[in-house]
């Protein structure tokens, strides 16, 4: 003959703060199972005389106030299935009703526990509360093939359920599987129990109130991209609709709540918005998160469509005019900050906003910097400055030459001589399109090839090149071979006679820039230059002074 045993408590939790006094503790239903498998015995005690005293003991340690009702099964006729009945509706003060109830069970029938609790749900509909069903059983269920579909069961009848499972005194693997079964598909525990003792403690354990946990606050706003804290005030009310917590600010702090269903509201600040969330605490802490949605500032643009390469264009703006709101121009789609160019708005509307450097199509954007959030965006179209670099195309050693331009005119812009290989920041000699228009510039004073570059600082990108060529000029030197210490001695020239060019004596195996005497020679041919005043071999030289200041001629002098 199969044997189980079966005995439940449907459990519905009170909702309660810590440390507010007690409230209602809800409906609990007791099922107690009556079928002839309950005349086995343990330890010498039948098991129906072990549920009994157990169940007897239960009642004593169980909230005053919490309804109770009793169903039992098996007890009435052998044989039959729907052998279930309500002995004691749900109520308070019922307590010697129930025990009485207990005892008078005598085990005759089969063991429709599945049905049973399902029986324990419908009575339990009306209420909305959390229902905990504990089972109790030594066997195989002998009517619904199928314990486990308990939950589904007990879902379609409205109630929320969860099962706690004790094998008692069960050793049949199948058997244990089913119960585990039964516990892990509502939520609920598997324990297991050999004896009375073990019995009661397992009752115990799945009774025993869940304790209070911490309900943690938060709350957040979607502001375009960005994701904040939203400031508001907390209000939770209990089951009955009483306010428990009021006007708790949303500082990232908790509350201890014991276990139960709360409505949590949040009201925002800004605009007294309010969003509700139903929250049950079970035990373990939990979180309410509540999100709000923020509405991004306007702001409008106004401006050409279009300008040419590092252009300065008027930019007519409305916004929100936040400390460090700015205006820039950007590649489309990059990320607030990428800026090419900006201004900040603080300077006023309309502003005067530089283009991009590189010809192509951008937008001009607001942006709020309090959160790196676009708050509106304009299409503009950078184009190409044609002939941006007029100058001569050759030019001898060391000549200043004027070179013409026709573009942004940043302030750290430069338009620079180098050699055709150089990358953009290599250069010979420069010179600032900021101060003039042409600008003068030297030419190097090695002959050769040479670029004139336009070079944009906003980007360091070459904007314009046009070819130089540089053609050398020769040099001669006519002068004694020989000159006594420290007199002054008199050198005829020819050579470029730039400005900054000028004959030195230095020591053999100096270099360019090595001397020991020197005289200009800005006042023409022939220039007076003074010996040194160590005896010893020297050298006199004509010296192109500029970009890599080169020896032109030189020619050996002995002092005495």
């Amino acid at each position: 003959m199969l044997r189980s045993t079966l005995f439940a408590t449907a459990c519905a939790t009170a909702l309660l703060p810590l440390p507010a006094d007690a409230q209602s503790a809800g409906n609990s239903i007791l099922v107690l199972d009556g079928s002839g498998s309950m005349w086995g015995q343990i330890d010498g005690n039948a098991k129906i005389t072990i549920a009994q005293e157990v169940v007897t003991g239960l009642l004593d340690t169980l909230p005053a106030d919490q309804a109770l009702g009793l169903v039992a099964y098996g007890h009435r006729t052998k044989g039959d299935c729907s052998d279930i009945e309500t002995l004691i509706a749900p109520a308070t003060g019922n307590r010697a009703q129930i025990a009485a109830a207990v005892q008078g069970i005598t085990p005759k029938g089969k063991t429709p526990m599945t049905d049973a609790v399902i029986a324990a749900a419908r009575a339990l509909r009306s209420s909305e509360e959390k229902a905990t069903v504990i089972l109790v059983s030594d066997g195989i269920e002998t009517c619904n093939p199928d314990p486990c579909a308990a939950a589904t069961a007990l879902e379609q009848a409205g109630v929320d359920f969860t099962a706690h499972a004790i094998g008692f005194d069960v050793d049949d693997p199948a058997a244990q599987a089913q119960l585990a079964c039964l516990a892990q598909n509502t939520g609920g525990k598997y324990l297991s129990a050999r004896n009375a003792d073990e019995l009661g403690a397992a009752l115990t354990e799945v009774t025993a109130a869940p304790p209070p946990a911490t309900l943690q606050f938060r709350a957040v706003e979607t502001y375009g991209a960005v994701t904040r804290p939203a400031q508001v005030v907390w209000t939770v009310t209990g089951p009955d609709g009483a306010t428990l917590i009021e006007g708790l600010a949303n500082d990232g702090g908790s509350v201890t709540l014991a276990p139960g269903r709360y409505t949590v509201n949040a009201l925002r600040l800004s605009d007294e918005g309010l969003q509700t969330r139903e929250v049950q605490i079970t035990g373990t802490d939990t979180q309410v998160e509540i999100s709000f949605a923020a509405a991004l500032p306007p702001a409008t643009l106004s401006a050409p469509a279009e300008g040419a390469s590092g252009a300065m264009i008027a930019v007519d703006w409305t916004g929100p005019e936040g400390d460090g709101d700015y205006l820039e121009t950007a590649q489309p789609g990059a990320k607030p900050g990428a800026s090419l160019t900006f201004v900040r708005v603080a300077d006023g509307s309309p502003a005067s906003l530089r283009l991009p450097a590189q010809p192509g199509d951008y937008e001009i954007r607001y942006v709020e910097a309090r959160t790196l959030q676009v708050l509106a965006t304009l299409p503009v179209s950078v184009t190409e400055i044609a002939e941006l670099l007029t100058a001569p195309a050759t030019a001898p050693i060391g000549a200043t030459i004027d070179v013409g331009w026709n573009g942004a005119g940043y302030d750290e812009d430069y338009i620079d001589i180098t050699v055709p290989s150089a990358a953009p920041l290599d250069y010979l000699t420069y010179a600032y399109p900021r101060d003039a228009n042409p600008v003068t510039i030297q030419v190097p004073v090695t002959p050769g090839a040479y670029l004139i570059r336009y070079i944009t600082a906003q980007d360091g990108s070459v904007a314009a090149q046009v070819p130089l060529t540089v053609t050398d000029v020769a040099a001669t030197l006519s002068a004694p071979t020989e000159a006594a210490a420290g007199s002054g001695m008199q050198v005829t020239w020819t050579g470029p006679g730039n400005p900054g060019d000028y004959l030195t004596i230095a020591t053999p195996g100096d270099g360019a820039l090595g001397y020991v005497t020197y005289a200009y020679t800005e006042g023409g041919s022939p220039v007076t230059i003074a010996a040194p005043g160590t005896p010893g071999a020297y050298v006199l030289r004509y010296v192109a002074d500029g970009p890599g200041s080169r020896v032109l001629v030189e020619q050996p002098l002995t002092v005495r």
